[in-house]
């Protein structure tokens, strides 16, 4: 999760009763420079019991979830690595997840590709002159 993500999180009252988790648990210590990310660096959610510790009571995301119930843009909030799934990137890289590389991805088959789920997320981070040019790749 990008740090000015985490700030925002840890700033947030409302959204930390709501985690059963205390704050100083949610994320990693490492700070991790990464000019990807839009603050230029990161660091990892924390995981308890093998799962996140933003998982929403039985599936999906408890950050997403509270940005939704609360009219915050969850770009705010949530983890660019989260939004943009099941495509991701790396060194410079816009690829799909390994989930998907693998043939893991439990939502995987008939429908969008990976670039038409997250079209309008790439859009949202990389700007829509990206977004041009890889719609000009996808259609060939």
């Amino acid at each position: 999760i990008d740090v000015a993500n985490r700030d925002r999180l840890l700033a947030d009252e409302a959204f930390a009763a709501r985690i059963p988790v205390p704050r100083e648990a949610w994320f990693t210590v490492d700070v991790v420079a990464d000019p990807e990310f839009p603050s230029g660096a990161y660091v990892r959610t924390a995981t308890r019991n093998g799962v996140c510790v933003f998982r929403a009571p039985g599936r999906g995301c408890a950050i997403h979830a509270y940005a939704m119930e609360t009219g915050i843009d969850y770009h705010l909030l949530k983890p660019m690595v989260s939004t943009l799934f099941p495509a991701t990137f790396d060194y410079g890289v816009l690829g799909p997840s390994g989930e998907v590389a693998d043939g893991t991805l439990i939502c995987a088959g008939d429908g969008p590709t990976v670039y038409e789920g997250a079209r309008g997320e790439l859009a949202y981070y990389f700007g829509d002159a990206f977004v041009g040019e890889l719609d000009g790749l996808a259609q060939r």
